[in-house]
C-alpha cells in the first residue's frame, strides 16, 4: 500500500522528538506534515484538505487524545485519527475505537507499520467521502 503525495498528516504530539521523527519518516514518503504540541494548537491551526490523517497522541497535557476525540472538536473531524501512546491497554484501546479512531499504536511505532496504517485509513476513509458527496 502506498500513501498519494498530496497527502497531508497532521501531528499532534506534545514531544517535540516524536514529532520531528514522524515529520522526517512521513515527509521520507512524500506526505506533507504539519504538527502540534496539543489539540488546542492543532485546532487553531488545522485547515481542511481533501487528503488528510490526524496522528494523535493519547497522553497531552490539558486535552489528551481520547477527550479531544469525545469533544466537539474531534467528533467535527472529518479526517481519519491514528491514536499514539506509549502506554496503552484494551480498555483504553477498546474506547479509542469506540470513539472513532482508525487505529491505535504503541510507541516506538516501527516505520513501515506507520505507512500501512496511514494508508489503510484513508483508503477505507475514501469511499465515505466518496459516497457522501453523490
Amino acid at each position: 500500500m502506498t500513501v498519494a503525495k498530496e497527502t497531508m498528516i497532521y501531528v499532534v504530539d506534545d514531544d517535540d522528538a516524536v514529532r520531528d521523527s514522524l515529520r522526517i519518516l512521513l515527509e521520507s514518503h512524500g506526505m506533507r506534515v504539519s504538527d502540534f504540541d496539543s489539540t488546542g494548537e492543532f485546532v487553531a491551526g488545522y485547515r481542511a484538505h481533501p487528503c488528510a490523517c490526524l496522528i494523535l497522541d493519547l497522553h497531552l497535557p490539558v486535552v489528551g487524545g481520547l477527550d479531544f476525540l469525545a469533544s466537539s472538536a474531534g467528533r467535527a473531524l472529518d479526517i481519519p485519527v491514528i491514536l499514539i501512546t506509549g502506554r496503552g491497554d484494551e480498555a483504553t484501546r477498546a474506547r479509542a475505537k469506540e470513539l472513532g479512531a482508525a487505529a491505535f499504536l504503541e510507541k516506538p511505532i516501527e516505520d513501515g507499520a506507520l505507512v500501512e496504517v496511514i494508508a489503510a485509513a484513508l483508503e477505507t476513509r475514501r469511499p465515505r467521502a466518496a459516497g457522501a458527496h453523490t
